[in-house]
């Protein structure tokens, strides 16, 4: 802690005052002052104004700024400084408990700061090699790390995970251990909403990173964004209507972790026609589905489970429906499954992990998955292939012009460049702007100047295009990327935006003042460098 004078130790237990631990905890400083650290729900505290009573009553020389808000964490790591120090036959289970809730507290605080930035996932990154250690959080598919938890006492990390993983559900092994890879299912209450947390756990040279995705439960009340709010454009969202209509076969989105798949796909079944029967098989369900007759499978993590999903996937079959969603084929179980389903007729709906539309056949084929290529390469069983990414939307109301960003003498051959190879003219791009304004003023650096996310995609309709069944049949990836490359370039100079590539679909909303052409870049190049800084204009 970066105080002046210096926080010297805890007044916990010279005072007797332990039952308030990982709350409120009285201190030393240098100079030979106190002072009482909090959490912010206890600043004016029936307790912590008897705290400080109780130090001028002893006699200390309270601090000119006697109280100090402290994260939960932090507060908690001070704590079990003082706790340290006692003799072992003086810490009894009673305090463990104390010690157990304070530790809950403190996860509990760190959840609560991801659920109020909107992060998708939390990482606990131990450092056993050092003192302290990082938290970091997943906002706006950025990987960052706010300063109240950039650096926590590791100590408390390991058993605030600990403490956390005693409530798991699902999980493998009944304690937190460090050194194995741990997945499981984590419920939690935040400010009465429910969430919940899917852990898993890495064993690195250094020590334990896990990682928690946040899925709030509550949003089984509420329904997705159509389409084209996600960002979908309207040609794209005339491609899924029409395959929508033609019975059996796959629709498959792709995407990476984050990239929104299960919101796109939920949007999608919700759309399906009334007099169809719906059925979803997922892990969990996340979305609500008015239409839909949605199951959750909580498959354990061993690769051996697979009775309770073929168990549930048997009653499906029998249950007469015409449309079918499962939530990600990521192994052999829902390998087999995609391919019982894929060709029986019925309308199958599933997601994949992969980096490209181009990709999903090769994902699904991989030995980990195991679909047969023969029957992907057969007419009628791929009907769609989606791939989605999720980018940064510029705050429309700050969002800098070509005339106020600082401009590099190669700035306007850049722009003519761009004009010349894209048709885009210079006056439709935005920036960022790093100062922000009142409506999109982030916590976050990197995020101010935006506001939102949207869907960038890219689609193959296999039923119109034969040369691409042609080589996934033949396993041809080096002919299938040349047949992509030339078709996105056909389609752009016929502005068929249906057929073009995920990076096309950037551009074009780069011309339209939706992207940075910065984040263009970065994310899929093809502009060339840009000279371009980051500052306006005086």
């Amino acid at each position: 802690m970066q105080l002046k004078p210096a926080f010297v130790r805890s007044l916990a237990q010279e005072l007797d005052v332990l039952s308030l631990r990982g709350r409120v905890c009285p201190v030393s400083f240098s100079d030979g002052s106190v002072g009482v650290f909090t959490l912010i729900d206890y600043c004016h505290d029936d307790q912590t104004r008897a705290l400080l009573s109780l130090l001028v009553a002893r006699g200390f020389r309270l601090n000119r700024s006697h109280l100090f808000v402290l994260p939960a964490a932090l507060l908690l790591a001070i704590d079990r400084s003082s706790v340290e120090r006692l003799p072992v036959s003086s810490v009894v289970s009673s305090a463990r408990q104390l010690q157990q809730g304070a530790l809950a507290t403190a996860f509990d605080d760190l959840l609560r700061w991801g659920i109020a930035h909107q992060a998708s996932d939390i990482h606990f990154n131990v450092n056993r090699n050092q003192y302290s250690s990082p938290v970091l959080f997943t906002i706006a598919g950025r990987y960052v790390s706010p300063s109240e938890f950039a650096s926590l006492p590791t100590a408390t990390m390991l058993d605030m995970l600990a403490v956390a993983w005693m409530d798991i559900e699902g999980g493998n092994g009944a304690v937190f251990d460090p050194m194995i890879e741990q997945q499981g299912r984590l419920n939690r209450w935040v400010n009465g909403q429910k969430f919940l947390l899917r852990w898993a756990s890495l064993a690195t040279d250094v020590g334990p990173s896990v990682c928690l995705r946040v899925l709030a439960m509550d949003a089984l009340d509420q329904l997705t964004p159509d389409l084209h709010s996600l960002g979908y454009l309207a040609p794209q969202i005339q491609l899924f209507e029409h395959v929508q209509q033609a019975a059996g076969g796959a629709v498959i989105l792709a995407g990476t972790v984050g990239s929104g798949k299960s919101t796109t796909i939920a949007t999608l079944m919700r759309s399906i026609v009334a007099d169809r029967k719906v059925i979803t098989l997922e892990d969990p369900a996340e979305y609500l589905i008015p239409n839909a007759l949605q199951n959750t499978v909580s498959r354990c993590f061993s690769e051996h489970d697979v009775h309770s999903f073929d168990s549930k996937l048997k009653a499906i079959k029998r249950s007469a429906m015409n449309d079918l969603l499962i939530g990600e084929i990521r192994d052999e179980t829902t390998g087999r499954a995609f391919m019982d389903l894929a060709a029986c007729g019925v309308n199958l709906y599933t997601t994949v992990h992969a980096g490209s539309a181009l990709l999903i056949p090769d994902r699904l084929t991989s030995s980990f998955i195991g679909v047969a290529r023969d029957l992907l390469a057969t007419p009628g069983i791929l009907k769609l292939l989606v791939f989605q990414t999720l980018m940064t939307k510029l705050c429309p109301a700050c969002a800098l012009t070509v005339e106020q960003v600082c401009l590099p003498a190669r700035f306007d051959a850049w722009l003519s460049e761009v004009e010349q190879r894209f048709g885009v003219s210079r006056h439709a791009l935005r920036f960022r702007n790093p100062q922000a304004c009142s409506a999109c003023m982030h916590v976050i650096e990197a995020l101010r100047g935006t506001i939102g996310r949207t869907v960038i995609a890219e689609m193959i309709d296999p039923l119109r295009e034969a040369e691409f069944l042609q080589g996934v049949k033949n396993g041809d990836g080096i002919g299938l990327y040349r047949w992509f490359n030339t078709r996105s370039q056909q389609a752009q100079q016929q502005h068929d935006l249906q057929r073009q590539s995920a990076q096309q679909i950037a551009i074009y909303k780069m011309g339209q003042g939706l992207l940075d052409p910065c984040e263009v870049q970065a994310r899929f190049g093809g502009l060339t460098q840009l000279p371009v800084t980051r500052d306006a204009r005086a």
